[in-house]
């Protein structure tokens, strides 16, 4: 699967919903990716935080309903390129390693498990506007909202 490039949180959350100024960005850069029919991917974890945030009335003034959301993950899956990314057997070697090598606290363990289960199903890239994976280096990450790879 390496040449899968994998959606973070922010970016399901800005192509979801209209209100977002990064919508229209987004949900076209989205839309060129499924478009080139190369498998795309979407980390289980990012998928649980994406229905977390839409639905949630302390993040958002006028929440998404959680059927809402539910769809919006199923219009993706029924995506054919769309694969959902799971932990693997070598997920938590993967995690633990980089939680110590990039001395990961508090919200950056999270990323962490991202990046690992990127990282263990060779993931190409990961999209995202959090610049905070750069403390996983092997995952290369790219921000669709902007030109260049970070």
């Amino acid at each position: 699967m390496g040449t899968v490039i994998a959606l973070d949180t922010n970016v399901l959350v800005y192509a979801h919903r209209r209100d977002f100024p990064q919508h229209e960005r987004t949900l076209s850069a989205m839309a060129g990716l499924a478009a080139t029919g190369e498998p795309w991917a979407l980390p289980w974890p990012c998928v649980a935080e994406f229905v977390c945030v839409v639905t949630n009335p302390r993040y958002l003034p006028k929440p998404s309903s959680i059927a809402e959301a539910v769809d919006q993950v199923h219009a993706w899956r029924e995506v054919p390129s769309c694969r959902l990314l799971t932990e693997t057997g070598l997920t938590e070697e993967t995690f633990f390693r980089l939680i110590e090598q990039a001395k990961a606290v508090g919200p950056r363990v999270y990323d962490a498990r991202i990046a690992a289960i990127c990282l263990d199903h060779g993931v190409r890239e990961l999209w995202t506007a959090d610049r905070d994976f750069s403390r996983f280096p092997k995952l290369r990450t790219h921000n669709p909202l902007s030109d260049g790879t970070q």
